[in-house]
């Protein structure tokens, strides 16, 4: 049923929730108490419907499972990052560790939004070289093909033309996250079926903003990749951004009712909503109508 009421249409379909840093933990150190609770209830009071709880590996994506179990308004991804995907070969049996993704996803396909996060990042190839990642990107395409209803979670930095063919080789559904391309690049993906995903990193410079204005409407999709991808003053986007931000403080100086300065939350999705529709030229309530329905239409089978 189309829901009419524009209050709650947003839907934030990548968030990194089960990052350290809403436990309180900054690279390794404890800085205040857990307050997931906290974020989840100011990114509802901000007009966000639902979430999709990203996993970039194998026991990331059981903690996300974990998280998103009892909550109706949470979903998450299961896959491998492709920065992590030498976890395949570490685990020391590469197959087992496919095949454990696979009935994550069997025992849970209510709660599994998408597969992914996975695909080709040879901006960090310190962490993954080419190899292995293509490898692996191959491998896990053939075990998402067994899912045909779930679409795919999409990691792309600086190898479209590669990630693209592959992709080709296979007729699946599902949405490039955290585009920061040209769009020809981005048209690569969209005569291929698939959507893209916006958030903060999307939205950095003029060139960003340029591929967002071409982009069709009917295939965005919004997220904030939080913790990461904030929108900052020093963006380009940032000058579309009309509202006022909400209230943040330093980690040192948490308290519960705000935000942690430099620490993204799915609240500032409106922020993403925004600065597209400004930039765009186009009534905000028409994209954020639009972009729930393009949401729904892709994950339908668990929204």
């Amino acid at each position: 049923m189309r829901k009419t009421r524009l209050a709650k249409m947003l839907i934030d379909i990548g968030a990194n929730l089960t990052d350290g840093m809403y436990q309180g933990i900054y690279n390794g150190t404890k800085r205040h108490e857990p307050d997931l609770a906290s974020v989840l209830k100011r990114a509802w009071d901000s007009g966000v419907e639902r979430i999709v709880v990203t996993g970039g590996s194998l026991e990331e994506s059981r903690e996300a499972l974990k998280l998103v179990k009892d909550n109706e308004r949470l979903n998450c991804t299961v896959g491998v990052h492709p920065t992590r995907c030498g976890e395949f070969e570490k685990s020391g049996d590469p197959d087992k560790y496919l095949h454990d993704l696979e009935e994550l996803i069997n025992q849970n396909s209510k709660k599994v939004a998408a597969f992914g996060e996975f695909g080709l990042d040879y901006d960090r190839i310190q962490f993954c070289d080419k190899e292995t990642q293509m490898k692996y990107l191959r491998k896990q395409l053939q075990l998402a093909s067994k899912f045909p209803n779930l679409p795919l979670f999409l990691h792309c930095r600086n190898s479209a033309d590669d990630l693209a063919k592959v992709l080709a080789e296979f007729k699946l559904k599902g949405v490039v996250h955290s585009f920061d391309g040209t769009f020809e690049e981005a048209e690569q993906f969209l005569d291929l079926g698939y959507y893209i995903g916006l958030n903060g990193c999307s939205l950095k410079t003029v060139e960003n903003l340029e591929t967002v204005k071409k982009l069709p409407l009917e295939r965005i999709l919004l997220e904030t990749d939080a913790p990461w991808c904030e929108v900052r003053p020093s963006h380009a986007g940032h000058t579309f951004l009309k509202s006022k931000p909400l209230p943040s403080v330093k980690k040192e100086k948490w308290v519960e009712t705000a935000m942690v300065k430099s620490r993204n939350e799915p609240c500032t999705l409106r922020q993403i909503l925004e600065i597209v529709s400004n930039c765009r030229g186009e009534d905000t309530n028409v994209v954020e109508e639009t972009v729930y329905n393009n949401t729904t239409k892709l994950f339908s089978h668990c929204m």
